[in-house]
């Protein structure tokens, strides 16, 4: 299952780009994909309808690993080439432990996934009342300020599934990886953003605050519903 899905990402990269000379997978791609194939191949179990991209060359600005979504597919897309980023999103943890936490990362982007295929992309739960409505000074800032909620909730969401993989396949190494998640959420820059989850992640400091459900996306449906009612009221 690895080796099919590094080789539609390299055929994806000289597709990509025909003109780009002894197009190939870095060394780079090829360890990031590598720790990605259990939650990709489960995602595959669940014919999440998911195409593996690796750009070319990154853009200024670029995440180096993101979901996007294109009519009723989604594209998890690698922008690790000439991307800074890329070098320094895992450079303060030991090259041993990179691994269990760019599964982390994927089953993120995967429920970013579910998500939108789903049909459920920035829905709230039924019957759940948004009493989060923001004051703000004019029409434009309302709506930013709504984007930025539903943002947030979305993310929090993701952050939850990446959680709920690590309890059902590296429980060992949950304690790493929350705190890890929590550390980046806590920085300066994300508060107030749409990735300040910390509402989500703080209640998700033991495993067991997880369901278990048939699917890692099932299991973050009660944490999920508890942090948006904690977000509605900050």
């Amino acid at each position: 299952m690895l080796k099919q899905l590094l080789i539609a990402a390299l055929a994806l990269v000289v597709t990509a780009a025909p003109a780009h000379a002894g197009a190939s997978l870095t060394a780079q791609e090829a360890r990031w994909l590598a720790a990605a194939g259990p939650v990709l191949a489960y995602s595959q179990r669940l014919k999440l309808p998911i195409d593996i991209i690796v750009q070319p060359q990154a853009r200024p600005g670029d995440v180096p690993f993101a979901m996007g979504y294109d009519g009723t597919r989604c594209k998890l897309v690698l922008s690790m080439r000439g991307n800074p980023g890329a070098e320094t999103i895992l450079e303060t943890v030991p090259e041993e432990r990179r691994g269990v936490l760019i599964e982390a990362m994927t089953a993120h982007e995967v429920g970013h996934c579910w998500r939108y295929v789903y049909g459920v992309w920035h829905a709230l739960p039924a019957g759940f009342v948004d009493t989060g409505e923001p004051r703000v000074g004019s029409d434009a800032l309302l709506a930013a300020a709504k984007s930025m909620r539903e943002g947030r909730r979305e993310e929090g969401f993701a952050d939850l599934v990446a959680l709920a993989w690590i309890a059902r396949n590296h429980p060992g190494s949950y304690g790493e990886v929350h705190g890890w998640l929590e550390t980046v959420r806590s920085k300066p820059p994300t508060q107030g953003s749409a990735h300040d989850t910390h509402a989500w992640v703080a209640l998700a400091r033991e495993p067991a605050a997880f369901g278990r459900a048939a699917t890692v996306f099932d299991d973050v449906a009660g944490l999920w519903t508890e942090g948006l009612l904690i977000a509605n009221r900050r």
